[in-house]
């Protein structure tokens, strides 16, 4: 078994090179909420899936808690989990990257058959390979395949061998849900309430994509208040697309990792997405 300082040093590496790492404990499982976060007390969501605007310090939100920053990692609140941890995990999504997780062989095999060839990790049992870009994270895509990216979490086994190419459409649309052979009823026609009483223009992917751009840039350019300006372009977005659902993971991903390329962490991010949204009501 690893030593917590070994541990510690390999997590304290990756931060150096801009890869948020938290620590697991035995089973390859992220350390539970502490006494002031059980039951989301802290404002966490369910399944500490989108956390709330939590303070706590330690290492209470799985893969939100990953961070860069060595003063946290280092800290007395993180040391518990440290002497405790069996292994050290990071957050794809907060480096930009997607995991396709193969768990078996056959995965593997069907992996290579099908796939771009990218940098690969063996794992215990099978690979990970490793695609630059970041998508919506689901499990059981197809036997034995886990996709990892946005809101997720990837055991750390070293750097891995091959060069890292881009997400292809064939990683993204294994997430993509067959479209259903049943026909719905018509729906009943009722009066417009005002939002979206001539359609929504959000959808229009044009329109979208110069807005999600927009945003990008307005965080890039950024010189001074980052974190004010994060906040207030997040709250900017929000409030033009965020009720009529246009929004996907990949766009929340290309802010977050705007955000992140200026120095703020992933809590830094998630903490001001969700006060943007409780702004508006959302």
């Amino acid at each position: 078994m690893t030593s917590a300082p070994a541990l510690l040093d390999t997590a304290l590496m990756l931060a150096a090179h801009g890869i948020p790492p938290l620590p697991l404990r035995a089973g390859k499982v992220p350390f539970g909420n502490c006494p002031d976060c059980t039951g989301n007390a802290c404002g966490g969501r369910p399944n500490m899936k989108t956390p709330g605007p939590c303070q706590c310090p330690g290492v209470c939100h799985a893969w939100a808690a990953a961070t860069t920053d060595p003063h946290v990692l280092t800290s007395p609140a993180w040391g518990t989990a440290w002497r405790r941890a069996a292994a050290v995990a990071y957050h794809p999504g907060g480096v930009g990257v997607t995991v396709v997780d193969l768990d078996d062989a056959a995965a593997v095999d069907w992996a290579r058959a099908t796939l771009p060839a990218t940098r690969t990790v063996p794992t215990t049992r099978g690979e990970h390979w490793i695609y630059r870009g970041v998508m919506r994270s689901v499990n059981h895509v197809r036997p034995g395949v886990d996709i990892k990216s946005t809101m997720a979490y990837a055991r750390w086994l070293g750097p891995g061998t091959g060069t890292m190419t881009a997400l292809p459409e064939v990683v993204r649309a294994l997430t993509v849900k067959e479209p259903s052979t049943v026909r719905p009823a018509p729906p009943s026609v009722t009066a417009p309430t005002g939002v979206g009483e001539a359609g929504c223009r959000h959808r229009t992917p044009v329109y979208l994509e110069r807005g999600i751009a927009m945003a990008e840039q307005r965080i890039t350019e950024a010189r001074s208040a980052v974190h004010t300006t994060v906040y207030r372009t997040f709250l900017a977005v929000l409030s033009t697309h965020g009720r009529c659902g246009c929004l996907t993971d990949a766009h929340i991903a290309r802010l977050f990792t705007a955000a992140q390329a200026k120095g703020e962490s992933p809590r830094h991010c998630i903490d001001a997405w969700t006060n943007a949204r409780t702004t508006l009501g959302l």
